[in-house]
């Protein structure tokens, strides 16, 4: 199975695509790939949002995964954060739900607990285990990092077997 998982942002979004490997015994989990979509800061806000919508569908005709997990709704002071952030997962979403795939979000506290254990975990934290976790070569910067902290808190949740089983929210 593969998952795309999402840490959406209007000038940084970060995405991975993990496959679950089954053999004998646990499964593995392979990063496929992981990247941002970097917007510069002279684009209007619309122009991202095209560009989120448009990259998020390249990686998807790619790598053709089965399902998507973002990060849900965070808790920030300013409104126009908050609505700026909402943009940008919708625009994610809209990548997704044109492929067909069913759509899950996870909150970042969630994420956090899945992949280090625990939920105030900061980025380096979650850099570090993402990387020991797919045995990757090098540390993942921090946005690549949670997007694939977020798709490994999504197969966790989804492995019967895990403590974080059943939980998936779907949207």
């Amino acid at each position: 199975m593969r998952v795309l998982s999402i840490d959406p942002a209007l000038r940084i979004t970060g995405y991975a695509v993990i496959e679950r490997i089954t053999s004998q015994g646990s499964p593995t989990y392979q990063a496929l790939t992981y990247g941002v979509v970097k917007n510069s800061r002279k684009l209007r806000q619309s122009g991202c949002l095209v560009a989120i919508r448009e990259q998020i569908s390249d990686v998807i005709r790619k790598y053709h995964p089965e399902q998507c997990a973002i990060e849900g709704v965070i808790f920030v002071q300013s409104y126009k954060t908050a609505i700026t952030l909402g943009a940008a997962r919708g625009a994610s979403m809209i990548a997704a739900g044109e492929h067909g795939l069913e759509i899950f979000e996870y909150a970042p506290r969630r994420v956090k607990q899945a992949v280090v254990g625990r939920g105030a975990a900061d980025k380096q934290q979650v850099a570090f285990m993402t990387r020991a976790l797919l045995k990757l070569t090098e540390t993942p910067e921090p946005d690549e990092a949670d997007a694939l902290a977020i798709g490994l808190a999504h197969f966790y949740a989804i492995d019967s077997n895990r403590p974080l089983s059943n939980q998936a929210d779907p949207i």
